[in-house]
Formats: C-alpha cells, sequence, structure tokens
C-alpha cells in the first residue's frame, strides 16, 4: 500500500470575486462609459458578471465585448455601485466574478437569416452577438438590424456600428425616437419591424429583441403580427441578479431563477414569465 499523499482537489468558489485591472475607459455617452478589464475567466456570448467595489456593493452587468486578456462591459452611471465605478481611472482595480447564464444559441442561429432588434443599452448585450455575425457571414444568412437610441447624445459603439454598416449582407436600420439625424431614421424600432422580407426566408430565420421592458413587449408583439412565430424569438431580461447561481432568489419568477436559467430565453417561455 503506498504512503503517498494525495493532494486534496482545489474547490472552486463559484460566488468569490477576484481583482481585475481597468485596461481602458472609453466615454460612449455623457453617462454611459464602456469599461475594459483584464480578463481570463470564460464567456459566452449573452452572459453576464458581477462587478464589485468593496464596502460599496455589487451590480450585474452584461458582458459588451471580449478578447484575449480583456472583456467590456458598457455601464449607465445610475447607482451606487455604477456612480463609484465612473469615479475610477485606468489602472485601478474592480473585483469580478462569473460569467453566469445561457448566452445566445448559437447552434440554433448557424445557417439562418437573422433580425436583431435592440434599443438603448440593449445594444451592448447584443454587440457580441452581432460582431461574431460580422467576422463569420459565411455561416449565416442575410442579417437584419434594426438598433434605436433616444436621441443623438445617446448613441453607443458609433464606430461598430459605422462598421456593421458597411458589411456584406448585413441590412442595417439606425434610429432615433423623435430627433432627425444624418443619415439616420426618424421613430422607435417597431416602426421598420414590418419592412423585414420574413416571407421570403423560407422559414429559416430567427430573431433576437433586446432592451427597454416596453420595447421589448411591443417589439415582440409587432414581430407576433407579422407572422413571426414565438419559438423563433429570442430575448434578455435584465432582473436583480444578487447570487448568479440561483440560490440567493432575488431575480426568481415563479420557478424560474433569471441568472441560471436566463438571461437569454426563448419567447414561447419568457412571455410567460410574469410577476
Amino acid at each position: 500500500m503506498s504512503n503517498t499523499a494525495v493532494a486534496p482537489e482545489k474547490v472552486v468558489n463559484p460566488v468569490r470575486p477576484t481583482g481585475h485591472k481597468i485596461l481602458e475607459i472609453i466615454k460612449e455617452t455623457k453617462t454611459e462609459w464602456t469599461f475594459r478589464l483584464e480578463n481570463t475567466l470564460p464567456i459566452q456570448d449573452g452572459q453576464f458578471m458581477q462587478l464589485s467595489i468593496p464596502r460599496v456593493g455589487e451590480a450585474p452587468i452584461s458582458v459588451s465585448g471580449y478578447g484575449p486578456g480583456y472583456c467590456d462591459f458598457t455601464i449607465r452611471n445610475v447607482g451606487k455601485v455604477t456612480k463609484e465605478l465612473f469615479s475610477m481611472k485606468k489602472g485601478d482595480t474592480i473585483f469580478m466574478r462569473g460569467a453566469y447564464g445561457h448566452g445566445w444559441p448559437l447552434e440554433n442561429f448557424a445557417g439562418k437569416n437573422m433580425l436583431i432588434v435592440a434599443g438603448g443599452t440593449g445594444v451592448a448585450p447584443i454587440k457580441t452577438l452581432v460582431s461574431k455575425l460580422c467576422q463569420n457571414p459565411e455561416n449565416y444568412g442575410e442579417i437584419y438590424l434594426i438598433l434605436g437610441f433616444k436621441d443623438s447624445e445617446s448613441i453607443l459603439f458609433r464606430e461598430t456600428l459605422a462598421k456593421w454598416q458597411q458589411t456584406p449582407h448585413f441590412h442595417v436600420v439606425y434610429t432615433l425616437d423623435n430627433e432627425e439625424y444624418l443619415d439616420w431614421e426618424t421613430g422607435l424600432v417597431t416602426k421598420f419591424i414590418p419592412n423585414v422580407p420574413f416571407a421570403d426566408f423560407n422559414d429559416k430565420y430567427e430573431c433576437v429583441v433586446v432592451g427597454p421592458p416596453v420595447m421589448m413587449r411591443f417589439a415582440t408583439m409587432s414581430l407576433g403580427e407579422n407572422g413571426v412565430p414565438d419559438e423563433k424569438i429570442w430575448v434578455s431580461y435584465e432582473r436583480n441578479m444578487s447570487c448568479g447561481i440561483g440560490k440567493c432568489g432575488h431575480c426568481r419568477i415563479d420557478s424560474t431563477y433569471v441568472c441560471v436559467d436566463g438571461p437569454v430565453f426563448n419567447y414561447s417561455e419568457a412571455k410567460n414569465l410574469q410577476d
């Protein structure tokens, strides 16, 4: 019998944050900044992280970009944690844990035509998805983007939006709610959904909708009015997600935990999630 001791397996604590330095801060608008943090944690498109500052608090934030050694978070300055974040600078340390939840079902999207409708800060959770479509156009069909913002002062990711506008197979509508601006359209995103040629897709398409709750409600309603079945619609929900692993119950709706079962849902399920 061997007397060699066996080292115990290292236990990974799924809710223990680790420190990550700020590599860059991009001021998208007056109230929305993108924080680029150093990162080696694995991420799937559509997932979220919990960002925290000791003695201040913690907040769930969607990943708006990632690559070798970094990940991005586009954050609106609206609360205690985000206010403190906006006082930080390059080189400072933010604590992070995750990534959590289910992301976009890329396997469902392969070979399909895509419609992506997003509004305001809802553009952040779809940014990595659209960038992947842009980088690998041969894996998808025609891509329709309908992205809306309140006004020209609230436009996010201007350089990225310009790149998408020049991408082959991309059909882009950028719109502002009530303002005429450059070559942008004017009106809510729902105004442009009927222009998408769903009948030409031969049932081979998927739709994504992300944005404020009111916008998502009317956008999904418009899709239904244009013959899109619930099963072809995917949404991302925001809730008060605290633990990220389905234990605290803050994000529970009936028997569904948004942090674990979402934040990405098929609309056939999501339409029944009501508080």
